[in-house]
């Protein structure tokens, strides 16, 4: 039997490091939605779903870009790099693509919506791929210390 090439990252490393980049995300968020709407908005129940541009931009655009943008220049997002884990091409191993980046991010979404079944995945695939991993080509895998 061939070895794989890789060691891949199990369902439990990629969960811790999504706790470290959703800590990340808060420390930097947080600070800024307060800023933007003051501490006591987060409590106020007339504020509703409906909060603007603001909240737009700092809730979902600015982790989306910070997001793949570490995809981009480092393979890791903060918390993969703490557990020593990289974001690959499946098929060369090398970095990811814009394309794939965007579509890896995007793929979140697919996985997500259906009781975070394509999360899940990743616990039982062979290559340890979330559903966002297979549709962006990609795999995520441990560095051989």
């Amino acid at each position: 039997m061939e070895e794989e090439p890789y060691e891949y990252a199990g369902f439990w490393i990629r969960v811790g490091a999504t706790l470290i980049d959703t800590v990340l995300l808060m420390l930097v968020t947080l600070p800024l939605l307060t800023y933007t709407h003051g501490w006591n908005s987060f409590f106020d129940p007339a504020r509703g779903l409906v909060a603007g541009v603001a909240d737009f931009l700092i809730s979902y655009i600015v982790p989306a870009v910070a997001i793949v943008v570490f995809w981009m220049h480092r393979q890791a997002t903060p918390g993969k790099m703490i557990v020593s884990a990289t974001i690959v091409d499946a098929k060369t191993g090398g970095p990811l693509t814009v394309r794939q980046s965007i579509g890896r991010y995007l793929g979140y979404f697919v996985s997500t919506i259906p009781f975070g079944l394509g999360l899940i995945w990743v616990a039982f695939d062979q290559k340890k791929q979330g559903w966002h991993d297979k549709l962006a080509g990609t795999v995520v895998i441990r560095t051989r210390g």
